[in-house]
Parts: structure tokens; sequence; C-alpha cells
């Protein structure tokens, strides 16, 4: 089964332990093949490919409140972006 996570910054999925249902793997986001797309990451098994987790991208209007109630990467996600150029 697929997770979908909506919420990039919600505490805890990257250490969350998948069990893959097709060849019965375990393991984390940290372990598994990733496959960037504009819109979302996309998490398989390492041992069969199986897709394991899709993670949504944060907006702008979400990573500003992340970074409003605390939280420390969404602070350093804007930071990158306030330095970026603008055109």
């Amino acid at each position: 089964m697929t997770t979908t996570v909506h919420d990039y910054y919600q505490a805890g999925w990257r250490e969350s332990i998948h069990p893959c249902p097709a060849c019965e793997w375990k393991g984390d986001s940290r372990q598994m093949e990733m496959e960037l797309h504009d819109e979302q990451t996309e998490y398989s098994c390492p041992q069969c490919e199986f897709p394991l987790l899709v993670v949504q991208h944060p907006t702008l209007e979400q990573v500003k409140a992340a970074a409003d109630a605390g939280n420390e990467e969404a602070q350093q996600q804007l930071a990158i972006l306030a330095m970026a150029p603008r055109g």
C-alpha cells in the first residue's frame, strides 16, 4: 500500500517504517529509492521498486505557515528562498 503525505511538515514521516507488500522489505524513506517530481517526491522499495510513499511538496503558503509556527526546516527554506535572485 502506498502512503501519501499531504503535509510535508508532518512530524515523523521520514522515520516511519514502511513494509513493502510486494517483497516484504521494510525500511524508512532514507533507505528507499527517491524520484523527484515538480509537485511531489515518490519513494519506492529499493528491492522491487514498489511505490511505498508519496510526499506532496509544500506550497509557499505552507512553508510560511510552518515557519511562523516555529518549524526550523521551513525557516531554513524561507531563508534560502530569500537569497535567491529575483528575475
